[in-house]
């Protein structure tokens, strides 16, 4: 009986939230928070999956077609994707998913749960590394996104695959490179993950951040033909910024600063000449620009921030999509101290460090 178990990092974004949907470039890390499926083969053709994590379960039959049973049913769609794709599961399996992922909080638990899965399914499927990480992330995008005919870039699936610290160009057709985690004897570590507790409300937050945007760029681009929003500098349009309904010219400023900012860690972590002190602040700008301009923030998140702050962390920012969910602190030797400030504001804390992505982490015949 074959046994074999599979990981999947969950991932912080340091440089370029609420922007991947926009077509702007993002800097995204794995971290070692991750989701783990350990299956033991069975001598039929079922799949069954046992989720204690939220008190759940599921069963696949491999012999028939496979039919959606709910909205965003990611475990069907996986098996799909690679049938199309040309693979067979030949044998069922007994599976259990556990993670350390917080849910629901903006940092990836159901991009990195579709890899995982993925990965287990190519392996059970005789997979002999013929796919890249890459081609692993365009699979999840397919099973996770298109599947469900849903707008969405490939930041996620590319951090969970890849793992460690990488730069994604979010326009289609997507790609993504990694980035030094450690240049002339720095190391980039010493993140803290803070979680709010407090749900955060995906969808209806991307909706407004999106359209408002959109809108702003569509009106700044009839009054500036030229205007682009990858290259075009802020002071050649601030006039016509000024001109907006002011909910729209503050996102459309938050947007191009924190564009700004991105531009500017992109090239300090290519460089080797990487400031810590300056890396943290340019979070906390980040941060601000999507607390005050995209207005994506809550009271607490705030709190936390700058709780981690007075701390010892250098900056931090909210992660994810908003309006609850997690944050994290950059605060490399005060890490213990960070955990502490945040649990006392009524959050749960993690020290966490850049991963690897999808991963092999048991395998027997």
């Amino acid at each position: 009986m074959q046994r074999l178990v599979v990981s999947a990092p969950g991932r912080i974004c340091l440089f370029g939230e609420h922007q991947d949907f926009l077509g702007l470039a993002v800097v995204a890390a794995a971290i070692d928070r991750r989701i783990r499926i350990e299956g033991t083969e069975r001598g039929d053709r079922l799949l069954r999956m046992d989720m204690p994590d939220i008190g759940r379960q599921d069963e696949i039959d491999l012999s028939k077609p496979i039919e959606y049973t709910k909205k965003r049913d990611y475990l069907r769609s996986c098996v799909n994707v690679l049938r199309r794709t040309g693979w067979d599961i030949p044998r069922g399996f007994d599976c259990v998913m556990r993670s350390t992922i917080p849910i629901n909080a903006g940092v990836s638990s159901s991009s990195a749960m579709i890899v995982c899965w993925l990965m287990f399914l190519l392996n059970a499927a005789g997979w002999d590394d013929r796919y890249s990480g890459e081609e692993l992330a365009r699979l999840a995008h397919q099973a996770e996104v298109v599947e469900f005919g849903e707008p969405g870039g490939m930041m996620d699936h590319f951090a969970a695959s890849l793992g460690k610290l990488i730069f994604v160009d979010t326009r289609p057709p997507f790609r993504a490179e990694y980035l030094p985690a450690t240049l002339d004897g720095f190391v980039l570590d010493g993140f803290v993950l803070g979680d709010s507790l407090e749900k955060k409300h995906t969808l209806g937050v991307l909706g407004s951040s999106r359209s408002d945007v959109t809108d702003g760029v569509k009106q700044l681009t009839e009054w500036y033909p030229a205007f682009d929003l990858q290259e075009t500098r802020i002071e050649e349009v601030s006039d016509l910024v000024d001109r907006l309904p002011e909910h729209i010219a503050r996102k459309i400023r938050a947007n191009l600063i924190n564009r700004n900012l991105r531009i500017e860690a992109v090239e300090m972590l290519r460089s080797g000449k990487v400031n810590p002190a300056r890396l943290g602040e340019m979070l906390t700008l980040h941060h601000e620009q999507l607390r005050d301009g995209i207005g994506v923030s809550t009271p607490k998140i705030d709190r936390m921030i700058e709780a981690s702050i007075k701390a010892g962390a250098l900056g931090g920012k909210i992660n994810g999509s908003g309006g609850g969910g997690c944050m994290f602190a950059y605060a490399p030797g005060r890490e213990d101290a960070v955990v502490e400030a945040i649990e006392r504001e009524g959050g749960e804390a993690w020290k966490v460090v850049v991963d690897t992505g999808a991963r092999i982490e048991g395998s027997s015949p």
